[in-house]
């Protein structure tokens, strides 16, 4: 074994290592968390927006604000089946179940807890649940996530690997999905016929695949993952305006290839902290497969550069 490789070996195993002991101090953590169900003492003075309900003539409260309160037990929450929007993020929480009761909920925060998983969790039976945000907890994949009415969904910094088990006709209308900051290496299995935005910047991501499904998408946020070529930009993106793959691998201008697919709709475009931008006439060799880009790596294209663009297509 070569001192290279050895050393290579090494930093894997202290990865793994790490990876260890991150999991036996969460595991820790755990241990150290003290029960603290929802009381009345605390959920009332979270309760705000006064608003008409059923047939006018009466009223509830419709939102409320439990953040930052140590619950490790929500179980209280289901008593106020008005509720439409609900902040329970920067808990312990893992279990989601008593929100099954709160079937006019619109809006839903749970940022920050320790939800590992979406089987078991009733976010199917909210048919009115529009917005979700569950960043920075313990996702690993999305098996088993449903919405019909979701429209936008944060799963920022959790350790998603793989999107998998997807129940497409049950997210037929999301149009928003953030990803940032898991671990994805592919963008397979993410085939949501409706979505326009998609942010999948800080993952690992190897390879493009399955793209050509997301005809609606207009946003691709590639940013810092480990794309060496552009291999699944599909010209079936009929859509798509504007790819941000800064922070890549991509060194060889034959890579630009695979956007000439997307080249009619496509208006801005970020190759910022790639190889490719050191490359000779780097711009010029964008813009002469893009002629209709109008800014490339947040810079506007002028009209110098796209009459060079189009001499030079002539040549």
């Amino acid at each position: 074994m070569s001192e290279g490789e050895d050393h290579a070996w090494l930093s894997e195993g202290e990865e793994a290592a790490n990876e260890e002991g991150q999991e036996e101090n969460m595991s820790e953590k755990e241990d150290q968390i003290e029960p603290c169900p929802l009381t009345k003492e605390i959920l009332i003075p979270g309760l705000s927006l006064l608003c008409r309900t059923g047939n006018g003539l009466a009223h509830a409260f419709v939102k409320l604000e439990l953040k930052d309160r140590r619950l490790t037990d929500i179980a209280l929450v289901s008593s106020f089946v008005h509720l439409r929007f609900l902040d329970v993020s920067s808990n312990h929480l893992s279990d989601l179940s008593p929100l099954a009761a709160l079937t006019q909920l619109l809006w839903l925060k749970g940022d920050g807890n320790m939800v590992a998983g979406f089987r078991g969790q009733p976010l199917g039976q909210l048919t009115y649940l529009q917005w979700l945000s569950l960043a920075l907890n313990r996702l690993r994949d999305l098996e088993g996530l449903e919405g019909l009415a979701l429209e936008s969904l944060n799963l920022i910094g959790n350790g998603i690997q793989r999107v998998s088990g997807l129940l497409y006709h049950h997210l037929t209308n999301l149009v928003t999905l953030e990803l940032r900051g898991n671990k994805l290496e592919t963008t397979d299995g993410i085939y949501l016929p409706n979505l326009r935005r998609l942010y999948l910047a800080q993952n690992t991501i190897k390879r493009l695949e399955g793209l050509g499904k997301l005809e609606r998408l207009t946003t691709l946020h590639l940013r810092d993952n480990q794309l060496e070529t552009l291999d699944g930009i599909s010209p079936n993106m009929k859509s798509l305006q504007y790819l941000n793959i800064r922070g890549n691998l991509v060194s060889a201008q034959r890579a630009l290839r695979s956007l000439v697919g997307v080249s009619r709709t496509l208006r801005a475009l970020v190759l910022a902290e790639n190889p490719l931008v050191e490359t000779e006439d780097y711009r010029l060799c964008v813009l002469s497969r893009l002629p209709l880009l109008e800014r490339l790596d947040k810079e506007p294209i002028s009209p110098e550069e796209k009459s060079e663009a189009q001499e030079k297509l002539r040549v």
